[in-house]
């Protein structure tokens, strides 16, 4: 997916409100009373339109503010109170650790004060074998590399480079692996 601009108040506004409305439900669903993973699975299948793979752990509460433009590979771990904002696409590449509390961001508003309530689109990819620490915020047009690991608690505004280790805010290299 490549960067995309939805007017406020455009068709395409209404068709994707049509769709989060869905995917409340089926959050919702998954979020309250117990779920062992192959329920889990099941139901997020369901947000994100595809079989998720059985080798995937996801441990609840997650959230997503859309669901169909999630896109996960294979042995994926995914913590507690994880919320992905995926309208502009968030991928997982297969083996990727996900830490309790992390936020990954696919979507912004426009500077332009007259246009603030539109969104920008922008994807999120974590490549394979990627760590995300405890509560790392990822930003919109942001790529993790492959192998590398995201510091707990920081925030990645630039592409992480395949086997780097970044912490901070803005999220800096400190160490190669």
């Amino acid at each position: 997916m490549t960067s995309i601009e939805y007017k406020k108040g455009g068709t395409d506004f209404d068709q994707i409100n049509q769709i989060v409305q869905h995917t409340n439900k089926l959050i919702s669903k998954l979020n309250f009373g117990y779920h062992d993973n192959e329920s889990v699975l099941k139901i997020l299948s369901e947000v994100v339109g595809y079989e998720i793979d059985s080798s995937n752990e996801i441990n609840l509460p997650f959230s997503s503010d859309y669901g169909p433009n999630i896109k996960l590979g294979k042995n994926i771990f995914i913590n507690r109170n994880c919320m992905f904002v995926d309208l502009g696409g968030v991928t997982l590449e297969d083996d990727v650790l996900i830490g309790p509390g992390v936020k990954l961001i696919s979507v912004n508003h426009p500077i332009d004060p007259k246009k603030r309530h539109n969104v920008i689109t922008d994807p999120v990819l974590i490549r394979k074998n990627a760590w995300v620490g405890a509560n790392a915020i990822i930003l919109p047009g942001v790529t993790v590399g492959e192998n590398s690991i995201v510091g707990a608690g920081s925030i990645v505004t630039k592409d992480v480079p395949d086997n780097s280790v970044v912490v901070g805010n803005p999220a800096k290299i400190i160490k190669e692996i």
